[in-house]
């Protein structure tokens, strides 16, 4: 996400520099980092529970309902540091001098 962001230094600076309040482009960064982790996560539990479903005919005794609240918290903990490091890149977005990041390059 931090490269992500200093890729599009000069588009955030224009933004900002077209009246873009620091809020809107937070939300923008945000809202698109967290779009990758929920495809991310969506993906991963489809493919936990082929995988388990696919263990579980291979061991005797084992319960298919047994450890989806393992899987949940996984989830919620993933989706918590996700928006950490979405964050913080986006927060230092929203503090780019529109001059600075117009004259780079």
């Amino acid at each position: 996400m931090a490269y992500s962001v200093t890729q599009r230094t000069r588009e955030i600076g224009v933004r900002i520099a077209l009246g873009a309040g620091a809020n809107r482009v937070l939300q923008e960064i945000l809202r698109g980092g967290l779009r990758l982790v929920l495809a991310g996560i969506l993906l991963g539990a489809l493919g936990s529970i082929a995988a388990r479903i696919g263990v579980a005919n291979q061991l005797y005794g084992t319960a298919l309902a047994a450890g989806g609240l393992v899987f949940l918290v996984v989830a919620v903990a993933l989706l918590l540091v996700a928006t950490l490091a979405c964050f913080i890149p986006a927060r230092r977005a929203t503090r780019v001098d529109p001059m600075v990041a117009l004259r780079a390059e």
